[in-house]
Parts: C-alpha cells; sequence; structure tokens
C-alpha cells in the first residue's frame, strides 16, 4: 500500500495544523530500522548535453512540487507512546531543494559520495534534494549537443531521496514533470510508456506459485567479503553497456537477462573466494502504477525474491545451452512471481506495524527481527527501472542521454545492482556497502556482470551450433585485474 492510500486527516481554515498521512508498511519498517552510517538514499543522476537555466529550473521544479503534492512531507513530531508515526502535509518546501554548488575538482564524484551519504532530512519538507553539477570533458556517454543546445561539457542532475519517504520511480515522474514545465510545454503530459500489466488471470483460477522453485527455507548464499575500506558507508560504480539483445519473439525479457547475469556474477564471485555453491535468492522490485501523472507518489513498488538453487548454479563452464535453460527457468519463475498477490513487504511486515503498541516498542522487536533474521535475508537486489518512461526533455539543455539510480546496500546483503536504459544504451549501478567490499571489488564484479549478460545474448544462435556439433563452452569470464572504467 502506498502512502497515498491512507486517508488524510485534513484540518481546514486558517491557523489550523496542516494535514497527515500515517506512515504505510514500507515508510515505518524504513523509520525502525535506520542507521547513520549507511543512510538509506536513492541516488538518481540525469546527465544532460546542456545546462539549464537556473532561476528556471528552480520554478520549474518547485511548480512540479505543487503538481504532486504528495511529496510535500515531513515527518511529524509525536510523543513516544503515539501509535503511529505520521507524514505532515505541507502547502510548501521547508527548504531550498534545487542548488547549483559551485564548481570543484572531482565534481561528480563528490556528487555522488553526498548522495549516497547524507540522506535528506525527514524533518524536513520535501525529502528529496536536486544538485545541478557540471559534468566533466570527455564524458564518454555525452552526445553531440543539438542545434538547441550551448556547447559545453553539459550537466549532471543528482536527485537524492530519503527512501523511507520514497522510491526512486515517484521521483522520476516528478523531475519528468519539472522537465515538462521547464521546456514550456505548459505542464501537458509527455508521452510515456504505458503502465505495467499483470497477464488476465483465468476465471476461476488464482495465480501458482512458480515452478519448480527451489525451496526458499534454506539461508541463502551471502556476498562474500572481497578488501573493505576502513570506513562505513557505501561504495559506486557506475557503466554503461549496450542494451542485451534478444532473438526475435523470444519469451525471455531483458529483465530475464538481467536477473541471471546477476546471478552467476555472484556466483562466480564467491566460488573465486572459496565457497561451495548454495542457494541463491535475489529480491526484485515490481511496481504496477501508473506513469502518467497519476502515478501514487510515495514507496510504491513491491518486493518479490526469485530464487536459484545450489545446483543450478554449480556449473564451472557455461555453456549456451546451460545459460539457455537458466534463463527459460528463471523466466517462469519471474513470470509467476509477478502474478502472486502479495502484500509490498510481505504479510509478517503488515503485522508488525499494526498499531497496537506504540511505535517505540514496535520498533525495538522489529530491530530484533531484522537481526535474527538476516541469515534469511535475500542474497542482493536487483532493481531493473526498465526504459526510462519519460523523455526528459529540457528544453535549451537538451534531453536526458543517460539516467542512472541505484539503491541502498546495507548487510546483510551489502549489493545491489540498478539498471536503466535511455538512449538505446543499459544504464548499470553496482553500490555495495564498504564494509563489505572495496572498489576494486566493484570493478571486478562489473566485468563479471558484464561478461555474462553478453552471455545470455548468446544461447539461441550457439546452442543450435553447439546442437550441430561444432560449438564449445563460453570464453572464460574477465580476471580480478580489469580496473574501472
Amino acid at each position: 500500500m502506498t502512502a497515498l492510500e491512507h486517508p488524510a486527516r485534513r484540518a481546514d481554515g486558517p491557523g489550523r495544523p496542516p494535514a497527515r498521512v500515517p506512515f504505510p508498511v514500507v515508510d515505518e519498517v524504513s523509520r525502525h530500522c535506520l542507521q547513520e552510517e549507511e543512510p538509506e538514499t536513492v541516488h538518481i543522476e540525469v546527465h544532460l548535453p546542456g545546462t539549464p537555466d537556473p532561476a528556471r529550473l528552480k520554478a520549474a521544479f518547485a511548480e512540479a512540487l505543487r503538481r504532486h503534492p504528495r511529496i510535500l512531507m515531513r515527518e511529524a513530531r509525536g510523543p513516544w507512546y503515539r501509535r503511529r508515526y505520521e507524514w505532515e502535509l505541507t502547502a510548501e518546501p521547508d527548504t531550498e531543494v534545487v542548488t547549483f554548488p559551485a564548481p570543484e575538482p572531482d565534481a561528480l564524484k563528490r556528487a555522488r559520495e553526498r548522495a549516497l551519504a547524507k540522506a535528506p532530512s525527514l524533518a524536513a519538507s520535501p525529502p528529496i534534494r536536486l544538485e545541478v553539477v557540471a559534468a566533466e570533458a570527455g564524458l564518454a556517454s555525452r552526445p553531440e549537443p543539438g542545434p538547441d543546445t550551448a556547447a559545453g561539457p553539459g550537466s549532471v542532475l543528482f536527485l537524492t531521496v530519503n527512501h523511507t519517504a520514497l522510491d526512486g520511480p515517484a521521483c522520476m515522474r516528478v523531475l519528468a514533470t519539472a522537465a515538462e514545465i521547464y521546456a514550456g510545454e505548459g505542464g501537458s503530459p509527455a508521452p510515456v510508456a504505458p503502465p505495467p500489466t499483470r497477464a488476465p488471470e483465468r476465471p476461476g483460477t488464482a495465480a501458482q506459485p512458480p515452478p519448480d522453485a527451489p525451496s526458499g527455507w534454506a539461508p541463502p548464499a551471502r556476498v562474500l567479503r572481497g578488501t573493505p575500506e576502513p570506513s562505513p558507508g557505501n561504495g559506486l560504480l557506475v557503466d554503461e553497456l549496450p542494451v542485451p539483445r534478444r532473438p526475435k519473439g523470444s519469451p525471455l525479457t531483458v529483465n530475464d537477462q538481467l536477473m541471471v547475469a546477476t546471478a552467476l556474477m555472484i556466483s562466480h564471485w564467491n566460488r573465486e573466494h572459496g565457497a561451495r555453491p548454495r542457494p541463491l535468492r535475489i529480491t526484485m522490485p515490481v511496481d504496477d502504477r501508473p506513469r502518467d501523472a497519476t502515478m501514487p507518489i510515495g514507496n510504491g513498488t513491491r518486493l518479490v525474491e526469485v530464487p536459484f538453487g545450489a545446483a543450478e548454479l554449480a556449473h564451472r563452464e557455461w555453456t549456451p545451452d546451460a545459460i539457455h535453460d537458466l534463463l527459460r527457468r528463471t523466466s517462469d519463475r519471474t513470470r509467476a512471481l509477478k502474478a502472486l498477490p502479495r502484500p509490498q513487504l510481505g504479510h509478517g511486515a503488515r503485522l508488525l506495524t499494526a498499531p497496537v503498541l506504540p511505535v517505540t516498542l514496535r520498533a525495538a522487536v522489529t530491530r530484533g527481527l531484522r537481526r535474527a533474521a538476516a541469515p534469511w535475508t535475500s542474497t542482493t537486489l536487483l532493481s531493473n527501472i526498465g526504459r526510462v518512461p519519460y523523455p526528459l526533455d529540457f528544453g535549451d539543455a537538451g534531453r536526458a542521454h543517460a539516467v542512472w539510480f541505484s539503491a541502498p546496500a546495507r548487510l546483510p546483503r551489502g549489493l545491489t545492482v540498478t539498471t536503466a536504459s535511455t538512449a538505446g544504451r543499459l544504464h548499470v549501478a553496482l553500490r555495495w556497502s564498504k564494509t563489505l567490499l572495496g572498489p576494486g571489488d566493484g570493478a571486478h564484479l562489473r566485468d563479471l556482470f558484464e561478461h555474462y549478460l553478453h552471455a545470455t545474448e548468446q544461447t539461441e544462435r550457439a546452442a543450435r551450433t553447439e546442437r550441430a556439433g561444432s560449438g564449445g563452452p563460453d570464453p572464460a569470464p574477465p580476471g580480478k585485474s580489469g580496473g574501472p572504467k
């Protein structure tokens, strides 16, 4: 349930308190488990060929906030014995949301570090911030500027979101509205991708669990420790790849390919570090919200877990036939899991957040259960945004040519993979806990991911060749010597 589905307690009239909305399940669980060392931030960066005018962008973003009023919220104060946390809705922002930091060396690197290390405050409305940073000259993904775009290195919009309040797709909807206003479209809706839909069920039938899925009772594999950094927090590596090809008419999706590439990346990494094959589970957010101006703003995704058995990942050499079989099973499972009706965080979370005890007591219970359940937490999270469904055209600043997202990577997972496609390119972000991995580990994991993603493209053609007797195993994946791109 998104926060928008909770009725607001509104008191009209001058001098009356603002409306309040109870925290939904996702928000409350996240609020209970906050850690200062690893803030729950969603980082979004949008690369433009030009630089927006500061005054116009600030005005456009302020108007976008007013058109999506649910984002204008802050955590309401209350006594320790209150039964609920509540969001307090405000008419205007409490702080300056859009800023243009002064140019500095390594500006992009520093902006990414701020996005991962400093969460917007829940006590100020809205719990997001937008920084506009000059892009670095020679950036590989930057296209040639258009006739109406000023020459120069371009700019990057860094949107940092407090994940306790909002998710990435909701904030992208607000940013898309700001782009429409900035470009002078008068707020007319830009063409967007159709909303996600589920396959209709036949009358009298219910969605079934995924076929031949491994048992979920065994604790899944963990990403093994690499060369961690001495300080806590999150590290990040972003990369740009071609969108993986699929045979025409194939029932497989890019999401299936990304899921298999992630599973094989972690399996290979753990095998390199001396681990025996173990079951693996990957958390996958599913978002059924519309993408137009009616999109509910808040934490609106539901989480499903895609399982992989230890025997499925035990291969040493992944032939095209073996990868094709794994892709097919993964596709069947993800399709079935998406169709299953399920609360956002499961039935247990709904029970934990029932307003029976004061929130302070529920917080202590939730944190204790989270620690106890850590061995059963999924191995990693793969969040595939898919094709960015908005043009993100900022008029004289140009249209976005690259968009990266990243999700929090707290232990026990310690690693998340987030993907999105823009302008025909796949933008991948690997984010990790610094207490688990280091920059060199991230670069090696990126190389493994790229290798196995490419391997998923070859299954149909190479499998036919192999069955004819002339095929062979895939080339060995890259070694650990590869550095960041």
